[in-house]
């Protein structure tokens, strides 16, 4: 049972958040396989008394359309419960609720204690455990793109972009531009007090070069944290948008001719006795770990990639001169290549990971990222010589459907060990599931074009 002033213990923008208020409810969740916020609203009383809670494991064999994966152990599909434990230190404030709400990510365990090896909050921390167990700390930055779009509340309707202030539709092709940034300059000043109010610090806002789409960047730390960040930070930026009567989306390609959205991963692995940068020398060159992290990615994301471009969507994103990669190839300062060597100096020197799609999980995604390089650590992995120029011109190394991306993780054993083989059979077994629902839609282009011509 908590204490009863447990709420001192909270952190410190979660205090400043009720100060002088009195809390009314707490939402407690967890990620799901597509990342998803699922749980329970209790109200605070309740929560001071209780140390857990239960969801069934089903949770974890739901598809994204609400079906289900048949990927129940050998007891069955009985909906078994979890204990649910909440992790204290991710308590935040939800700030666009008519009363005063804190959420609290929680933590899955069986009966006897066990992590649930499919939760996707555990799934990143055992990766990150692996490396700390060989005396390396992780660390990682990740960058958000979404669009800004107006409501479609029509499925068969083209997704277009929200109307700004000047009441003219977001303008594409204006990467970077401060006036195409104002434009949403009400939804972007819910976001920032949003995110105040949760502590979370914004490392900028950005608008990219789709109509409608910007990017946030984050402070590099902790993956796990990190990773709540944006699990957190998609909710909020949902949130601001529905105030001022548009959508924010995370698809990785909601409107054609657009670019896609992307969640670039940063990398870097410290020492975990000096902090010392891994990927730097004493004489600020770069090491055989920062070769070995890029040829470990060159290598494995290929079978990854069913978890970084998780729905058929994703693959949309991949499209030649659309600010998507196309292939592996590594070089620095280049972003036209899969993987990329940002400027900077010895202590900062880092990776950048641009396949992943914003549509991804972002404990799942960060944790096949860095399974990636993990893999390219302990088997001494040499990545192909650096690309310079245009890697557009060059052929794409990447699966062009979900079902064949599917194919190269089912036969990725040791990826699977890395990641956790019940997590390997249970997302496999739900994407199959939705890849299979997807396959039984008849498009409008196939109305267009096959019904009175074939």
């Amino acid at each position: 049972m908590k204490d009863s002033d447990w709420t001192e213990a909270l952190p410190e923008s979660a205090q400043a958040y009720l100060e002088g208020r009195r809390l009314d409810e707490v939402e407690c969740v967890i990620a799901d396989l597509p990342g998803i916020a699922r749980g329970k609203a209790v109200p605070a009383s309740k929560f001071a008394r209780q140390d857990y809670f239960h969801l069934p494991d089903s949770i974890f064999f739901q598809t994204i359309t609400g079906g289900w994966g048949e990927a129940a152990d050998e007891d069955g599909f009985i909906e078994k419960d979890m204990i649910l434990k909440p992790d204290m230190s991710t308590a935040t404030a939800a700030p666009w609720t008519g009363d005063w709400t804190l959420q609290v990510i929680h933590d899955a365990y069986d009966r006897k204690g066990a992590p649930i090896p499919y939760a996707p909050r555990n799934i990143l921390r055992r990766v990150c455990q692996l490396y700390r167990d060989r005396g390396w700390e992780p660390v990682v930055a990740p960058e958000m793109e979404f669009f800004l779009t107006a409501r479609n509340l029509d499925p068969a309707k083209a997704i277009e972009p929200m109307m700004g202030r000047s009441g003219r539709p977001a303008a594409a092709r204006q990467a970077y531009s401060m006036t195409a940034v104002d434009e949403f300059g009400p939804v972007i000043d819910d976001i920032y007090d949003f995110a105040e109010a949760q502590g979370f610090e914004i490392d900028g806002i950005t608008q990219e070069g789709g109509a409608g789409q910007l990017e946030i960047n984050l402070r590099h730390g902790d993956p796990v944290k990190l990773a709540d960040e944006v699990f957190y930070f998609k909710r909020l930026i949902r949130e601001a948008a529905l105030r001022h009567d548009c959508f924010a989306t995370f698809m990785a390609k909601p409107i054609e001719n657009e670019p896609g959205s992307a969640m670039h991963i940063h990398h870097s692995i410290l020492d975990s006795e000096t902090g010392q940068n891994l990927f730097s020398g004493p004489q600020g060159g770069e090491t055989d770990m920062f070769y070995h992290f890029i040829g470990g990615l060159q290598y494995h994301l290929p079978s990854a990639i069913a978890v970084l471009a998780p729905y058929v969507n994703s693959y949309r994103r991949y499209v030649k001169d659309h600010a998507a990669p196309i292939n592996l190839e590594w070089g620095r300062d280049n972003r036209t290549t899969g993987i990329r060597v940002p400027l900077s100096g010895p202590e900062a020197r880092r990776v950048e990971n641009r396949l992943a799609g914003m549509d991804c999980n972002p404990y799942l995604g960060i944790a096949a990222s860095l399974a990636c390089g993990y893999l390219g650590l302990i088997e001494e992995r040499r990545p192909d010589r650096q690309f310079r120029g245009d890697a557009y011109e060059g052929d794409g190394d990447i699966p062009p459907v979900l079902g064949q991306a599917l194919e190269m993780f089912d036969s990725a054993e040791a990826l699977h060990a890395v990641l956790g083989e019940d997590f390997a059979r249970v997302y496999s077994i739900v994407k199959r599931a939705e890849y299979e629902e997807f396959l039984q839609v008849i498009s409008p282009w196939e109305r267009e074009h096959l019904l009175l011509n074939v």
